[in-house]
């Protein structure tokens, strides 16, 4: 493997002991992520709903888990900016739709 051997009168020395203390945070920032997807993968709990959140706003959460081939067979109407939420909860849906025309 190469690396850099700079002289003292090249003036880049330090700015290669910079780089080199970033490259060594920047692997070491890796661990947590890594230590998370092991974690998750050995106990996490696998999730059995199209919407885990429950409150999902964009069509994306509206498919089902896992998607079919073309995500809708029709192309869904959407009558808000959270068309998910409005077909998960037409209740809320219908009372800020009469809130929002009632004059």
């Amino acid at each position: 493997r190469r690396y850099a051997d700079y002289l003292a009168a090249d003036g880049f020395t330090a700015l290669n002991t910079v780089s080199s203390i970033g490259s060594f945070l920047l692997g070491l920032s890796m661990l947590p992520f890594l230590y998370n997807i092991w974690k998750t993968a050995r106990f996490g709990v696998p999730v059995g709903v199209d919407d885990p959140w429950g409150f999902g706003r964009s069509l994306e959460w509206a498919t089902s888990c896992p998607p079919p081939r073309h995500n809708f067979l029709t192309l869904p109407r959407v009558r808000s900016e959270s068309p998910a939420f409005d077909l998960h909860h037409p209740d809320i849906a219908l009372a800020e739709a009469e809130a929002h025309s009632a004059v």
